[in-house]
């Protein structure tokens, strides 16, 4: 890939790196409240040409602002801040913007310019293309004219193949790697903090929620939708979280306070989501890494005071969603719905040559009943099927198996490539197994996560190869 900076960065410019993405992400924060309260365009403007010439300066800077910043910007409303777009979004386009800008001076002024592919990049592009290209030509082909929701659909995955190529051009050097670490970790653990609250009944965050945050279907104080405006999203970026934590926590990158702290605070948040869908893929976190990570078996006995501890703070959503089975039902309630759904609306269109070539781009349908406005395809697998038919579930296939040899290779590292490596195996377990209920890969949030693993992964894999 192209670098857009050279690996050159001194360990004495770690504090200050650290104040100036600590100035930038509140100077973002500050323009962005000032120009929502007092609807001054002015500020907004400063903030975009600010943040714009911060990136130039330094393209590393891009990355950690997006993340630092992601899970609170990423469950507003489309359209609520920034015409047609999520905040989150218009953000990442402005850092991308300044960080390429700056690429541009440094090629000009005669820096070294390396363009390398790696072993997933293939299988990475293949699915990027069939999950955008593919689907509007399709489209075409069969005599259809895309519609201007068809083209949005395909737009997230757009913004995660862009997030992806920022991360391998800008973050190379191991501090590099750890402060991302640290930027992904600690607002995930803010984000724990307030699904915890949230399903304790906490009026002022129950509030603040409602006024700014979209909810799913199953309401504000049930389940832990958090800021990502979302109790699934939620529960897959706590987990991503926390695997991370214990990946470094394990290879000493992270101080044995910061990670007790920031653990004890996701474990919590983990159970606070209110998702079944999320203590299944907790489950299946725990056994990957088990097996991949032996010498945490001994010493998972002396973690159990805080992992009761952490269990007891999240019970109340827990409990709450256990009494579903109290009322009669065998599986969880809306996994009726979600059933009934896939039979009725989605399984009869992907017949006659449908499950091959894809139905659209965009899986969600019009209710015919007068008591909900839309449909949504809750499954992973037949998303896949339906957005760009058996070529796109192959090509995630592909990605797959790269990414499952590429983690096999880096894992045993005692370094923050090792820590992202094992995080990214864990994460991809889960998704292999969640897929089947859920489309995990472009969730808000969780989804920018992966893709940021998976931009890390990616290019170092070669390197270890050789």
């Amino acid at each position: 890939m192209i670098s857009l900076v050279r690996d050159r960065t001194p360990r004495a410019r770690v504090g200050g790196d650290g104040r100036l993405v600590a100035l930038a992400a509140v100077t973002a924060v500050v323009f962005g409240a000032l120009s929502i309260v007092g609807g001054l365009l002015v500020f907004a403007t400063l903030g975009i040409v600010g943040l714009f010439a911060v990136c130039a300066y330094r393209p590393v800077f891009a990355p950690y602002i997006y993340l630092v910043t992601l899970p609170f910007l990423a469950g507003i409303e489309r359209g609520a801040l920034v015409p047609m777009a999520r905040p989150n979004e218009a953000l990442l386009a402005v850092l991308l913007a300044g960080a390429c800008f700056g690429g541009v001076l440094r090629y000009l002024r005669g820096d070294a310019v390396r363009l390398r592919l790696r072993p997933m990049d293939m299988p990475l592009a293949g699915l990027v293309l069939l999950a955008t290209v593919w689907p509007i030509a399709s489209m075409m082909l069969r005599g259809q004219t895309p519609l201007g929701s068809d083209f949005a659909a395909v737009l997230p995955m757009c913004k995660l193949a862009a997030l992806f190529v920022l991360v391998r051009m800008t973050v190379r050097t191991d501090a590099q790697l750890l402060r991302c670490a640290r930027l992904i970790v600690w607002p995930g653990a803010v984000v724990a903090v307030v699904a915890i609250l949230q399903t304790l009944n906490v009026g002022p965050v129950l509030d603040l929620l409602a006024g700014w945050w979209s909810t799913d279907s199953g309401g504000l104080s049930s389940r832990g939708t958090t800021t990502l405006g979302s109790s699934i999203a939620t529960g897959d970026y706590v987990i991503m979280c926390l695997s991370l934590v214990i990946c470094c926590s394990l290879r000493g990158l992270f101080a044995r306070r910061e990670a007790l702290v920031t653990g004890f605070v996701l474990g919590a948040g983990v159970l606070a989501a209110g998702q079944f869908s999320t203590w299944i893929a907790a489950a299946v976190a725990v056994v990957v890494i088990l097996r991949r990570i032996p010498q945490l078996r001994r010493s998972a006995v002396r973690f159990l005071p805080v992992v009761g501890v952490a269990v007891l703070v999240g019970a109340p959503a827990f409990l709450g969603r256990m009494s579903d089975f109290s009322e009669g039902f065998t599986v969880p309630r809306s996994w009726l719905g979600r059933w009934d759904n896939i039979t009725h609306f989605y399984v009869p269109r992907l017949d006659e040559f449908g499950f091959f070539l894809g139905v659209s781009p965009d899986s969600v349908l019009v209710a015919p009943e007068t008591w909900r406005e839309l449909i949504y395809l809750e499954s992973g697998y037949l998303q896949f099927l339906w957005v760009g038919g058996l070529p796109l579930l192959v090509a995630f296939g592909w990605l797959s198996v790269s990414v499952l040899t590429a983690t096999s290779r880096l894992r045993t590292r005692q370094d923050a490539t090792g820590a992202y490596a094992t995080t990214l195996e864990i994460t991809w377990w889960v998704i292999l197994v969640l897929s089947i209920i859920d489309i995990h890969l472009v969730l808000r949030g969780s989804g920018d996560l992966l893709f940021v693993l998976l931009a890390v992964v990616s290019g170092r894999c070669t390197r270890d190869r050789s």
